[in-house]
């Protein structure tokens, strides 16, 4: 897939997704590379959590980032009872609250390389190149249109400049999201959901310095709030550092009105459902992992969305507004 703009920006991007290597073993990987004209970045302090929207970086930058995932698919669950085609069901019984007898449980491991190369620093390239290890229980009823059950996962990533750079960083991320069903309302709503979403993240290595050089990652792989999942209404990265924190809440309804089967054109397409949503979110950044630090001054935002599943891919449309930033975007998938 490729996408050009007016500014002569573009973007690149080529995924392959689960392809079977066993009956326990998947492959994917995605390769990203982008070209961003006069574009914002919120660089150093500018992207703490006391710094000022209008306190951003305007330049041009390159950005790349290229991943290879194995999963191996933990013989537990959904997977122990149906073999391979567990972990893909568009429905499963999440009736238990244990990994060993619900749900798709899995081992993830992952290397990545990316980059990101600024006008404004002479053409000196951000690197990191590593790889990260994660366990994912996956215990939704439904990947597209969750009703109940949770997500969890568990992330540790390390990675250096180079792969002969003795500089090594940590960073770990948790992760947990739990939906309920609040059935039908009346004529109104086939269906209500309420879904929670909770992250985390640390760098014990942070503060690990020789001299002047820390164990710390690139901007481009520090914890960040802003963007496409967390923090909504900004822009992607505003905030980042060594920590983070965030809470996401959704309204999640199906209304009894559909009216996209009788929409000329659209109607050619398989749209079983279209989904309205309202959300709140809030969280924060720092520069050390307190609780206490983490829950003071945190930035939100609230906004609505409208999804679809079109042909198996569910769509959303949202618009988010924060205190002092709104954001619009259109993209594919749950952002939880």
């Amino acid at each position: 897939m490729g996408l050009y703009s007016e500014k002569d920006s573009y973007v690149g991007f080529l995924s392959a997704f689960n392809y079977a290597l066993s009956s326990n073993l998947l492959f994917s990987t995605q390769m990203y590379q982008a070209r961003f004209n006069d574009n914002p970045y919120y660089l150093g302090d500018q992207g703490s959590n006391s710094s000022l929207t209008e306190d951003k970086t305007v330049t041009n930058g390159d950005e790349e980032n290229y991943k290879l995932e194995l999963k191996y698919l933990l013989p537990w669950g959904n997977v122990r009872e149906h073999g391979l085609l567990g972990a893909f069901q568009p429905v499963r019984d999440v009736s238990f609250a244990s990994p060993v007898d619900s749900g798709v449980s899995s081992i993830i491991f992952t290397p990545f390389y990316s980059s990101r190369e600024l006008d404004i620093y002479n053409d000196k390239k951000e690197e990191a190149t590593g790889f990260s290890l994660t366990f994912d229980w996956d215990n939704r009823d439904s990947v597209r249109n969750t009703t109940r059950g949770s997500h969890t996962s568990f992330d540790l990533t390390t990675g250096a400049e180079s792969l002969q750079s003795e500089d090594l960083w940590l960073k770990w991320e948790f992760q947990n999201s739990q939906y309920y069903s609040l059935g039908p309302l009346g004529d109104w709503f086939d269906q209500q959901v309420l879904a929670f979403d909770f992250y985390t993240a640390d760098t014990p290595t942070w503060n690990k310095c020789d001299g002047a050089v820390c164990a710390r990652p690139p901007e481009q792989e520090q914890a960040r709030l802003g963007g496409l999942y967390r923090l909504r209404g900004y822009t992607a990265g505003r905030y980042h550092g060594r920590s983070a924190i965030h809470y996401s809440a959704e309204y999640r309804v199906l209304p009894d009105w559909q009216p996209l089967d009788d929409i000329p054109l659209i109607n050619y397409y398989d749209l079983p459902w279209w989904q309205w949503v309202a959300f709140a979110e809030v969280g924060r950044v720092a520069d050390d992992y307190d609780l206490k630090t983490l829950h003071e001054d945190m930035k939100w935002n609230v906004g609505g969305a409208v999804r679809f599943q079109v042909e198996g891919i569910v769509v959303r449309a949202e618009m988010a507004k924060g205190a002092d930033e709104g954001t619009f975007r259109v993209m594919i998938n749950q952002p939880f």
